[in-house]
C-alpha cells in the first residue's frame, strides 16, 4: 500500500490580482487614466506595478508623494471609476479555476487576502466562478493596508489553522512583508506585477514565473 504524503500546509492564502487574476495591465491603465484626468505626469509602469497591492488611497499617495488631499481624492474616484468600468474584462490566469478546484478536493483551505476593496473583491470573485472554492477572504476594507499583518491574522483565526500549517502566496514585496510579519512562510509569482529579483530578498519557499509551476509545487510539496 503506497503511504499518503502528509500536507505541508492546510490553508492557501492567495493574493488576487497579479496571483490569481491577470489584472496587472489593467491596474496599471486605470493609474494612467487617472493621471490623464487630474493632468500629471504618468508614472513609469514599472513605479505603477509597485504600488500594487496596497491599499488604493495609500498605493496612490506612495506613487505620488507631492500631491495635496483634494489631488489625490480625484486620483482615487478617476481610478475607481475607469477600473470599475473595464473590471469585466479581467480573467483568471490560465488554469487557476481547474487548480484551486483540485486542490479543495485535495482538502487545502483556499482564501484570498487582498488589496482590493471589498466590493470590487466580492464582484471578482463572484465573476470568477471560485466563490465555492474561497472559503474567506479578506479586503482593504476589513483590515489594515498591507503589510500589515492582520489579514493574515483573521483568517487563520476564523478558520482555526496554526500559522505553521498556512502560506501566503503572492506577486508583490507586499505580500511577501505581510507573510514575515504574521510569521508564516511565503510563495512568490513573478508573472505579475514585480519581478523575481524584487521578491527574493523577503525569503519566499520558492518563486514561479507560471501560475502552471506554482500549482506544480503545491501538488508535490505542500
Amino acid at each position: 500500500m503506497t503511504e499518503r504524503k502528509v500536507k505541508q500546509f492546510e490553508l492557501l492564502i492567495f493574493d488576487w490580482d497579479g496571483t490569481l487574476a491577470d489584472s496587472t495591465r489593467a491596474i496599471v491603465d486605470a493609474v494612467y487614466h487617472a493621471c490623464d484626468m487630474v493632468g500629471i505626469e504618468r508614472p513609469g509602469e514599472q513605479a505603477a506595478c509597485d504600488i500594487i497591492g496596497l491599499e488604493l488611497r495609500v498605493a496612490l499617495k506612495a506613487l505620488f508623494d507631492t500631491v495635496d488631499d483634494d489631488t489625490l481624492a480625484s486620483l482615487v474616484m478617476h481610478y475607481q471609476r475607469h477600473f470599475a468600468a473595464i473590471q469585466n474584462d479581467i480573467v483568471l490566469f490560465d488554469g487557476v479555476y481547474d487548480a484551486l478546484k483540485t486542490l479543495s478536493e485535495r482538502g487545502f483551505m483556499l482564501t484570498v487576502a487582498s488589496g482590493k476593496g471589498r466590493n470590487g473583491l466580492q464582484h471578482a470573485v463572484e465573476r470568477s466562478g471560485l466563490s465555492d472554492l474561497i472559503l474567506t477572504k479578506r479586503s482593504a476594507d476589513d483590515c489594515f493596508s498591507k503589510p500589515h499583518p492582520q489579514m493574515l491574522h483573521e483568517i487563520m483565526d476564523e478558520l482555526g489553522v496554526d500559522k505553521s500549517r498556512s502560506v501566503m502566496i503572492g506577486d508583490t514585496i507586499f505580500d511577501m512583508q505581510m507573510a514575515q510579519n504574521a510569521g508564516i512562510a511565503s510563495l512568490a509569482v513573478s508573472y505579475g506585477a514585480q519581478v523575481a529579483e524584487k521578491l527574493y530578498p523577503y525569503a519566499p519557499l520558492a518563486c514561479f514565473d507560471s501560475f502552471a509551476k506554482l500549482y506544480t509545487w503545491l501538488s508535490t510539496n505542500a
